[in-house]
């Protein structure tokens, strides 16, 4: 599943092309990628001949601003990729992607594809003078953005302290902080030497410090590559992201640790995998 490193690359490629152009109108291939409004021809009447001022994001989340012609506020798209979902800027006239659920057209025979395998990604379309949240309710459930200054130090000791759950358990609850996911967890657990299965509450004030800035350092070093490929992500233009051939311990199973040589191991918490070395962490 793209995390925030991803949809942070899509984002920034977004505003690069796609801002200040009506949109034409489209075609939507797979209904229920609508997650409202659920009809479509009341989607198109909402979308069709309205710009994008700018894309923001919000933990996973994409949400493009709209604005009519004379500039004043039309309402939000918000796209979640999911699992597998991937947009695409492309000519109009390129073949299909197998997976295409929606095609939002431009000017200048430019389209933007939402190319799902798993058809779990969707979109919304708000209207305006209604609160986003209020439609897109999973915004209503985030923690705090790991660069903005509400995640401190302090906030964050405090949401560990007490807590009987493994840190890599905790640090994939969305309501603690936006925009984590398995690979960034376990890359920041390594950076900070502390293993997955510790529990929250066995942290040391020294171990949370370390984890906290580890959690910044990792994500800030995947959006300067552009994200991590390892099966599904591309970005805008289709291009494959390069943190995954630097990554430290996440899909490196029984490959010698880049600090000491050690095999990374891997086990099963929650249902997820976590990637680890014993060595260099305790």
């Amino acid at each position: 599943m793209p995390e925030l490193p991803e949809v942070e690359t899509v984002r920034r490629g977004l505003n690069q092309l796609t801002v200040k152009q009506p949109i034409q109108g489209g075609e939507v291939l797979l209904a229920r990628t609508l997650a409202y409004p659920a009809d479509i021809e009341q989607f198109w009447q909402g979308i069709t001949g309205v710009g994008i001022s700018q894309w923001q994001r919000r933990g996973k989340y994409l949400l493009a601003q709209l604005e009519n012609d004379s500039g004043k506020p039309a309402g939000c798209l918000g796209v979640h990729l999911r699992m597998t979902g991937q947009l695409l800027w492309v000519k109009q006239d390129n073949p299909l992607q197998k997976h295409t659920r929606i095609r939002l057209l431009f000017d200048g025979n430019q389209e933007l594809r939402f190319v799902d395998t798993r058809t779990f990604g969707k979109f919304w379309l708000v209207p305006p003078q209604i609160e986003r949240e209020s439609i897109i309710t999973g915004l209503q459930k985030l923690g705090p953005e790991p660069f903005d200054a509400d995640f401190s130090l302090d906030y964050f000791t405090q949401k560990l302290n007490n807590r009987r759950r493994h840190i890599k358990t905790l640090l994939l609850d969305q309501a603690i902080v936006a925009g984590i996911g398995n690979i960034y967890a376990d890359e920041a657990l390594f950076k900070s030497g502390i293993k997955p299965d510790t529990l929250a509450n066995n942290l040391t004030a020294r171990q949370i410090k370390r984890l906290h800035q580890a959690i910044i350092d990792v994500l800030q070093t995947a959006i300067d590559k552009g994200g991590t490929t390892f099966s599904d992500f591309l970005d805008l233009l289709g291009v494959s992201g390069n943190y995954g051939d630097t990554a430290l311990v996440y899909g490196r199973k029984g490959e010698p640790c880049r600090v000491c040589g050690t095999p990374i191991e891997k086990i099963k918490l929650g249902g997820r995998s976590s990637h680890f070395c014993s060595n260099c962490q305790d």
